[in-house]
């Protein structure tokens, strides 16, 4: 069996970093022949000294040359956002872990060129539906989902279906699909009251009891808009409707979702938490990896508890959900205003509540314009950028 060929953009973050490790316990398996990073120019040239791909990409132009000018004659090198695009349609298997909205048009170009899209980057497909679906529709395109809630549930689809996972992506329709639990680990504010959460500082919202992930997705997860967000996500990906999708808390994090089917039956999948096995799974399926990432002892003490989210508390995710209703653009205003809330909070702008009340207050403005072109979700989300920063602001001038 050749290597597969994979491509890892945005190589230097926590997806990045970790699909590496995925490559090298399996070097006969997969070969990369593409990198691409934002900004980080010595960890990218480092990972392109020991991969050895054919392209390497830096998303800011500026930093071509420096990153040219310390690699081995014969590596190309790109910038920019065509040189993104490219890396996203370089190989058999295309991961996307750039963070937010900028994930885009790496989604597009893997698809497009009908690759496989080993997706991370839930905020280009929730941003960007009714394009991103469009391109689904090239032959050869399909998406496996890397985020662990949406590869869990894609796993327990494929064990759900007659006959197995075979090569195509899973459908819920007509296999006896009631409903899909998307799991949440109620971060670290599990518990804790409205009141309790009107002075708690970034370095609270940081501390994320059972995952090591960046800035910008620990704070989602604080406020549960990582859930709402993937929710919205597990719609797109599965065609399943929202009253058909439920967020249950489960703070050990050991089930990663669960699929009901109509006769009583939950499948979920259980392993500890280690983002290379959702990893591997999407940059491998359908075959498995031979190495064993997040098993179990169940030997062990293994305790696992569930309960409802507290809505109250966590309006976020009921914001996510109205959005996902809504349709059209209301998804990518959603996003973009969490994003520029989320960054006002890290830069001590604005309190934890205020997120919430960013996103609310922005969505309140939606324009539900036309949502068929790249143009048509970038003009929604400029839009909407535009209202939470307004938004950020005028709390900022009654502090």
């Amino acid at each position: 069996m050749s290597a597969k060929t994979v491509s890892l953009v945005g190589s230097t973050g926590s997806i990045g970093t970790q699909a590496i490790d995925v490559v090298q316990t399996d070097p006969d398996r997969f070969r990369v022949v593409a990198l691409a990073a934002q900004r980080s120019v010595a960890l990218l040239v480092e990972q392109a000294k020991q991969l050895r791909p054919d392209l390497v990409v830096v998303g800011d132009p500026a930093l071509a040359a420096e990153v040219a000018g310390q690699l081995p004659s014969g590596v190309e090198v790109m910038a920019g956002p065509e040189g993104l695009a490219a890396a996203g349609a370089a190989a058999d298997v295309v991961v996307n872990g750039v963070v937010g909205f900028a994930g885009l048009p790496v989604t597009l170009a893997a698809l497009q060129a009908g690759r496989r899209l080993a997706l991370a980057n839930k905020e280009s497909l929730i941003a960007g539906a009714p394009v991103v679906q469009a391109a689904r529709q090239t032959p050869g395109a399909h998406i496996v989902p890397v985020d662990s809630e949406h590869c869990a549930i894609h796993q327990c689809l494929s064990a759900a279906r007659p006959g197995g996972a075979g090569g195509a992506d899973p459908e819920p329709n007509g296999d006896g699909v009631r409903r899909l639990l998307v799991t949440a680990s109620g971060g670290p504010f599990r518990g804790r009251s409205r009141d309790d959460l009107g002075v708690v500082g970034v370095d609270d919202a940081l501390a994320h009891p059972t995952w090591t992930m960046g800035r910008k997705i620990t704070i989602d997860s604080s406020t549960l808009m990582n859930k709402g967000l993937e929710v919205i996500e597990a719609h797109e990906l599965f065609g399943v409707p929202y009253d058909r999708i439920d967020v249950v808390v489960h703070p050990q994090s050991v089930v990663h979702s669960m699929v009901e089917m109509f006769d009583g039956t939950t499948i979920a999948q259980l392993s500890l938490p280690d983002m290379r096995l959702p990893i591997g799974y999407a940059m491998g399926w359908p075959e498995r990896l031979d190495t064993a990432f997040g098993a179990i002892d169940w030997g062990g003490n293994l305790s696992l508890t569930f309960e409802s989210p507290d809505r109250s508390v966590f309006a976020c995710l009921d914001l996510a959900y109205q959005a996902g209703r809504q349709g059209g653009a209301a998804p990518a205003w959603l996003n973009a205003a969490n994003e520029v809330a989320v960054a006002a909070f890290l830069e001590d702008r604005l309190s934890w509540l205020g997120i919430a009340e960013v996103v609310e207050d922005t969505l309140d403005g939606c324009d539900h314009g036309p949502m068929t072109t790249v143009d048509d979700v970038l003009e929604a989300d400029r839009q909407a950028r535009l209202r939470a920063q307004a938004a950020v602001e005028r709390r900022l001038a009654v502090a």
